[in-house]
C-alpha cells in the first residue's frame, strides 16, 4: 500500500472527476498510474526509433566511413582523365 499526500487543488480535482464517473479515488488514481507506464514504456529512443532502417538501403560496403575520401579522390582522378 502507498499512500500519497496531494495538494488541495489536485485533491478537489481528483474529487470532482471521482463523482463525475462513479469511481473510486482509488480506481482514477491507478487508471492514471497505467497510463503514465504504458506512455514512458512506449517513449524509445532516436535508436530504437531508426533501427529498422540502419542498413536498410546500404550499399553493401561496410568500410564507406574509412575510405570515401580516397573514392571521391579516385572520382575526381577519373573525371580528369576523360577531358
Amino acid at each position: 500500500m502507498t499512500t500519497v499526500r496531494l495538494p488541495t487543488e489536485i485533491e478537489q480535482k481528483l474529487e470532482a472527476i471521482s463523482q463525475e464517473k462513479h469511481k473510486s479515488k482509488s480506481e482514477i488514481i491507478k487508471e492514471a498510474l497505467e497510463k503514465l507506464f504504458y506512455s514512458e514504456e512506449s517513449q524509445k529512443n532516436s535508436y530504437e526509433l531508426g533501427i529498422e532502417f540502419f542498413g536498410k538501403f546500404g550499399s553493401g560496403e561496410g568500410n564507406l566511413s574509412v575510405t570515401y575520401k580516397e573514392k571521391i579522390k579516385d572520382k575526381i582522378h577519373a573525371k580528369r582523365r576523360t577531358h
